[in-house]
This record gives C-alpha cells, structure tokens and sequence, in this order.
C-alpha cells in the first residue's frame, strides 16, 4: 500500500513538472528590460526562444521573430533543444508511468512492472536535467551580458519563463527519484514461509477404518494362545 500510494504521488509531482516545463515554451517573459523615461515614454523589451518584441506604454507591442534558425546565437539554439527534448522525455516519462504503476491493469507481473516505473523516473530525471540545463544556460547569458561592462547593447533581466522552468525541472527529478525507489520497495515484498515439522509416522496418518471406525491393531501374540497347538 505504501509503494502504490508513493507511486501516486510520483506520478502528480512528475506531470505537474512536466506541465510546468511545457509551459516555459510559449511563454513570453525569457528575458526582459524596462527602460523608464517620463511619465508618457515607457517601453518594455522581452525576448523568448522565438521571438524578440517591445512594448510601449499604450500596450501595443511589436515584435520581431528571429528570421533563421542557423542564424541565431548557439545559447538559443542550445537551448530550444534542451527544453524540446524536456518535454519530449517528460511525455514518454508518463506513459512509461502508466503502465509501471501498481494501480494500473497493464504492464504485466509485479516485477515488469517495477522495472517500468524505474524506467519512468529515469526518463522524468533526464526531463528535468534537460529544463535545468536549458535555462540556466539561457540565465548565463544573461546575468553574463548584465554584469559586463563593456557590454554596450540593452541589457535584460530574468524572465518568469525560467522561475517557471526550474521549479518544472525540480518536480520532474523529485518525482523522478520517487518512482526509481519504488523499485526497492517491490523487492521488500515478504516471501511465505515453509516449517518442517518433521516426519510422520504410518500408524498416525491412518484415520478411519470402514465406517468410521478406528483402525486398530491386534497384538499377534493374543490370537494364538498355548493351547492352540496342543
């Protein structure tokens, strides 16, 4: 009972981590900077992995996509196909899940089946290395650009896509390492016992005799007295 409820709860920290790391993709706010002039002039630049736009303070944004992909800087390409094969792991992550679970009715015997979940929290694991590696890649950049003098072009701060990138990240290796102890939990499982208690005699394993009456013996010497051969 103990390992399928720790499956479970495996189970939801690693798709919620996963939904978290998918979400980072589509999201806007990678990196941002806010320039500040008066009070009418204000605008508000963010990239993400696909795009490049401004804000100004009416709400209107323009935005640029980056026009090739091998045109772009190696840190953004690197980091499309880290958090591509996230999610790409994170959803074969669960259905190795499903049917590793205890509570499920596929994946064969016991046994198959804790090797299935292993397999699960491996690849959650490789998920998460994948996101954290991803955005702390793209965080780099910029806290590097950020702190360098020299650095004359617009600097930009953190976005929320990497908060939301590394606490998806962080679930997916928790549940991951959840599902890959299960395993030992299955191997804890108790084995019948065998007692010997030893060996019976032929006289005591006979019950009943015709009828239900006991079988009984008769003393050979008792049926022939000393007169019978006289």
């Amino acid at each position: 009972m103990a390992s399928t409820a720790s499956e479970i709860i495996a189970f939801m920290v690693s798709i919620s981590g996963w939904v978290l790391v998918s979400s980072t993709l589509p999201t806007d706010y990678w990196k941002v900077s806010t320039i500040d002039g008066t009070v009418i002039t204000t605008a508000t630049y963010w990239a993400n992995l696909w795009k490049m736009c401004v804000t100004d303070s009416t709400g209107v944004s323009n935005c640029k996509d980056f026009p090739s992909m091998l045109a772009l800087d190696g840190y953004i390409q690197a980091c499309r196909g880290l958090m591509i094969a996230a999610v790409s792991l994170g959803f074969f992550g669960s259905i190795f899940a499903l049917f590793g679970m205890k509570c499920t009715k596929v994946g064969g015997s016991d046994k198959a089946k804790a090797k299935i979940a292993c397999l699960a929290g491996i690849v959650f694991i490789l998920s998460g290395l994948c996101s954290m590696t991803g955005c702390s890649l793209y965080a780099n950049k910029i806290t590097t650009e950020f702190f360098d003098p020299l650095f004359v072009e617009q600097k930009y701060e953190l976005g929320a896509a990497l908060f939301i990138g590394w606490a998806g990240a962080s679930l997916c290796i928790i549940g991951g390492v959840i599902f890959c102890f299960s395993i030992s939990d299955n191997n804890k499982a108790p084995r019948m016992g065998y007692t010997y208690n030893g060996a019976t005699s032929i006289m005591s394993s006979r019950t009943k005799y015709h009828g239900g009456e006991d079988f009984k013996t008769t003393n050979p010497s008792k049926q022939f007295d000393k007169n019978a051969y006289v």
